[in-house]
């Protein structure tokens, strides 16, 4: 039906099968996929994950060629996101928030038409936002950004409940009237996957990544979240 990312029977590897961190893996061959040649093992690995979601989160806002574009978060796959819209609609501006300095300031080096904190306004209200974070502070704040009649897309398969209660400061004039919307991402189809791959290896789409051996993974996982890492970090499992 071409909506298997909505199944309930879905099973990730890392929490319902082992793989995520194996050399080599037995899937079904509808679920394999070709990597063009263009693209390095390495380059690869970013994709098939930040980089499909990425499109699919894309897609789902909606977007028209001029229509202003938020990204909230700009890590793997904000990064990629930015680099898409730039191609697909290059009469459009991307507005990012981030928390990071130097993700603003990698944002900006990346054709970013304006970058800012999580809690500051946009100079320009946005027909569409993308919520890359883990949190939901930013949810609320993007509401307040979003144009009427706008959409926010949350791109992320779960949200910490750490901050939760920020959802009590949500105000129906401010922050959802006129029309708003809030629609969440679920995973990516096959079609999303193939669509990506041949879009970026046309494009020559290549992710910001940093390499670390796979010894070094729990090093990269306290850098991934203190926010650390520029773009993508891919571990090499050999």
């Amino acid at each position: 039906t071409g909506r298997e990312n909505l199944c309930s029977d879905f099973k990730a590897t890392g929490r319902d099968a082992h793989g995520g961190y194996a050399e080599y893996m037995v899937i079904g061959e509808e679920f394999a996929y070709p990597i063009p040649e263009t693209f390095s093992d390495s380059e690869a690995a970013p994709l098939l994950c930040a980089g499909a979601i990425g499109l699919r989160s894309l897609r789902l806002t909606n977007l028209k060629d001029g229509d202003l574009l938020g990204l909230t978060g700009f890590g793997a796959s904000g990064h990629l996101v930015l680099k898409m819209a730039k191609h697909m609609f290059p009469s459009s501006e991307v507005y990012v928030f981030a928390r990071s300095e130097r993700e603003r300031a990698f944002a900006l080096e990346l054709g970013a038409k304006w970058a800012g904190d999580t809690t500051d306004e946009a100079p320009h209200r946005l027909d569409a936002i993308i919520d890359t974070t883990p949190v939901w502070k930013p949810v609320v704040e993007a509401l307040k950004n979003l144009a009427p009649g706008g959409r926010l897309v949350i791109n992320a398969i779960r949200k910490e409940d750490i901050d939760k209660d920020y959802l009590l400061r949500c105000d129906y004039p401010s922050h959802l009237w006129l029309e708003k919307e809030i629609k969440s991402v679920a995973n990516v189809t096959r079609k999303d996957v193939s669509d990506f791959l041949e879009l970026a290896s046309a494009m020559g789409l290549k992710p910001e990544f940093e390499e670390s051996d796979l010894s070094e993974a729990n090093r990269a996982l306290v850098e991934l979240k203190n926010r650390k890492i520029r773009g993508a970090k891919v571990l090499r499992i050999r």
